[in-house]
């Protein structure tokens, strides 16, 4: 990846500037293939000369409150959640970005809302997330998060696929 301040127009060949990528917005959930999404965006960034904003995005659960479990209970346990995923977070990120100005956020609720919120307030100029290429039913019954990310945004995505 090679930072260029233009590149030449088709119709007349006029120079045209560059979009400018001074924050990505890096959308991880922890998986093993949240390394390789670190990877392109730490490249995009030393690129770019960057900063990086890694988000996370905890489940709410609070589809299940009315299912006979108290709301206290899943506020506990999603509480639980948040704060492993806060100490993940910090582990992540200094291992992932170690010579990249990054921030971890740790946020709560739909994943792709909760991504697509985010870059927004966070003024980013580009998303990086990992894709898990589900098929058939699981796609069916879990939808894509990448997908309604890409759909969604207002702004570029660069999904990165995992190795087989």
């Amino acid at each position: 990846l090679e930072a260029r301040s233009s590149h030449v127009g088709p119709a007349n060949n006029q120079e045209v500037p560059m979009p400018e990528i001074k924050k990505i917005l890096c959308a991880v959930d922890f998986s093993e293939a949240s390394s390789l999404v670190a990877e392109y965006a730490n490249m995009l960034a030393k690129a770019m000369e960057a900063d990086v904003v890694v988000i996370y995005a905890a489940p709410s659960l609070s589809q299940y409150v009315g299912f006979h479990v108290p709301p206290n209970s899943i506020e506990s346990f999603v509480g639980e959640i948040v704060s492993g995923a806060e100490k993940t977070m910090l582990e992540y990120v200094q291992r992932n970005f170690p010579d990249t100005k990054a921030e971890g956020k740790v946020v709560t609720g739909d994943a792709a809302e909760e991504i697509l919120r985010m870059a927004e307030e966070s003024d980013v100029d580009i998303i990086v997330m990992g894709t898990h290429g589900r098929k058939g039913i699981d796609r069916i019954l879990f939808g894509s998060v990448a997908e309604n990310v890409v759909k969604n945004a207002t702004l570029p995505v660069l999904t990165v696929r995992p190795k087989q």
